[in-house]
């Protein structure tokens, strides 16, 4: 199956007329040069690109009108959609020298060792979120004490663009997690914690606090 481009600059997207429709351009259908970022996920190949432009193309659909564009494909608002940034808050709780962990009982972390965090909601500030899931994923109240680290990456399966915001927050009482999401939560060793936990940039966020206590 031949590839596609999605080609943005400042959230405006390159498109082509296909018959009666408006769809996502091949390689030799872009009249200018682009950079090749990441693929996208799509149901069909499809890249992300940079595109090397002499003056911002006010002519380009903006993406946030694709929902309201009808004669457009829907491999164009599948591209669009895996473009949106996904925002994640994590929290970093340690308590005598070990770290918090909580492994899921569905979605993503399903069988996994994570910190406790998800995404942001809509509309939620990154503390406020962070302390939402906190208390949803471990059953106690807690509160930040800093802001660690943001970092972000592209998912190795999903390829999709998460951003993450890692803070250091502090729990009240014991770990008590609603068994719908959480299947276990416990305080481990950091040198526990390293082998555990399979997300490159959450042993980073527990590697940099560890070392700042």
């Amino acid at each position: 199956m031949d590839t596609r481009y999605y080609v943005e600059s400042d959230g405006r997207i390159y498109l082509v007329q296909r018959g009666e429709v408006l769809d996502l351009p091949f390689p030799d259908e872009i009249p200018f040069d682009v950079d090749p970022i990441a693929r996208l996920h799509a149901s069909e190949p499809v890249w992300f690109c940079a595109p090397r432009l002499e003056r911002h193309p006010n002519e380009w659909p903006s993406k946030d009108d694709v929902p309201t564009i009808e004669d457009i494909t829907p491999l164009v608002r599948e591209a669009v959609h895996a473009t949106m940034p996904r925002v994640v808050v994590e929290g970093v709780c340690l308590r005598d020298g070990r770290v918090l962990l909580v492994k899921g009982s569905r979605g993503l972390t399903v069988d996994r060792w994570t910190l406790p965090g998800g995404f942001l909601r809509f509309g939620e500030s990154p503390r406020d979120g962070v302390l939402r899931e906190v208390r949803e994923e471990v059953g106690v109240d807690a509160s930040v004490e800093e802001l660690i680290d943001a970092r972000s990456k592209l998912g190795q399966h999903t390829r999709l663009h998460w951003v993450m915001l890692f803070y250091r927050v502090r729990i009240d009482g014991v770990p008590a997690p609603n068994p719908d999401e959480i299947a276990e939560a416990r305080f481990v060793e950091i040198a526990e914690a390293r082998e555990l936990v399979s997300d490159e940039l959450m042993c980073n966020a527990i590697e940099r606090i560890s070392r700042l206590t």
